[in-house]
Order: C-alpha cells, then structure tokens, then sequence
C-alpha cells in the first residue's frame, strides 16, 4: 500500500507520461492484463486511457486492473488511470 506522500510523488512523475494503453469497448480482457504486466515490468509507472464506448465505470476498470495486475492504483483522474508496480529486474523509480 502506498502512502499519500508516495502516491503524490508517483503522481509528479505520471504527469509527463503519454498513456501506452487504451481500455475501449471490450472493457478489460486477459490478453491485455498480460501486455500491463509486461509493460509494468519494463516501465514501473504507466498511463492507461479509457475510450468514450467504455462500457464499463472508469473506477472499476481502474481497480480492475490494479487487482488484476497486482499494482498500485496510484491515480484516476478524467479518463486516465495510473498504475505503478515496482519492478523486479528493472528497478528505477525510488520511493521517498
């Protein structure tokens, strides 16, 4: 669990990125819980974007795939959702 000082911190480095992943009208499905953990693996901290025909809530797709992926759900904020899970091989965000 993150503290509120490292959520805030996870925050300010999001904040630059572009979203690498789009949730669109299939909602969340396997094949794309795989490619987050790949991607969560390599990058530690992404952005996921959810399209207009979502037919799903942008909360529960937000939990969804914290819960899926085993990360942090540091952020939902308009349509995007960050996530941030610390890296086993490629470790390069430190936590204050």
């Amino acid at each position: 669990m993150l503290t509120g000082k490292q959520k805030r911190f996870l925050r300010s480095k999001a904040h630059h990125l572009n979203p690498i992943f789009q949730v669109g009208k299939s909602g969340v499905n396997e094949n794309m819980v795989q490619q987050i953990e790949e991607a969560l693996e390599a990058r530690e901290l992404i952005k996921v974007s959810i399209l207009q025909n979502c037919d799903e809530d942008r909360d529960n797709v937000g939990h969804e795939l914290s819960r899926q992926t085993d990360a942090e759900l540091v952020q939902i904020i308009g349509n995007t959702i960050v996530l941030y899970k610390e890296s086993s091989e490629n470790k390069e965000i430190i936590l204050p």
